[in-house]
């Protein structure tokens, strides 16, 4: 029983401990950038950050690894000459990717909610066209 409970615990570790390593990081440098103001903010910022990479990390590594392959398998290959598991080299490219996921997260989010608060008395519809609108501008008119 015990060794069922360490093998699936390593398997968690596994899958949700490069995401969230990566969102750490990934909060770190957001914080290089711009220092939190408050507790609360730094909390929400390692908060959305880390979903961010758990999320969108993974996703956005299969979409790199379909568009491009050789780059991970030579990777693989580089981490086999230095004598260690090939798994380690699908790491080096995928933990920077997951990392590149989560730095965005708290500025799209702060944009969301100040565009949100610029329309705090509208309805749903309201907003719908907003949207619309805005869309239909960046698309040039169409």
């Amino acid at each position: 029983m015990a060794i069922e409970t360490t093998a699936a615990g390593g398997a968690l570790i596994k899958i949700f401990g490069i995401p969230v390593l990566a969102g750490a990081a990934a909060t770190s440098l957001g914080f290089m950038f711009m220092w939190p103001k408050t507790k609360k903010e730094a909390f929400a910022r390692f908060f959305v950050t880390i979903i961010s990479s758990i999320v969108l990390g993974p996703a956005l590594v299969v979409a790199v690894r379909s568009w491009w392959p050789s780059l991970f398998e030579n990777a693989k290959e580089v981490a086999v000459l230095y004598d260690s598991e090939p798994a380690l080299g699908f790491l080096f490219i995928a933990a920077p990717l997951m990392v590149a996921a989560g730095l965005p997260a708290w500025w799209v989010l702060g944009a969301c909610v100040r565009w949100l608060d610029k329309r705090k008395d509208k309805d749903i519809g309201e907003l719908v066209h907003d949207a619309a609108v805005i869309v239909r501008d960046v698309r040039g008119g169409q």
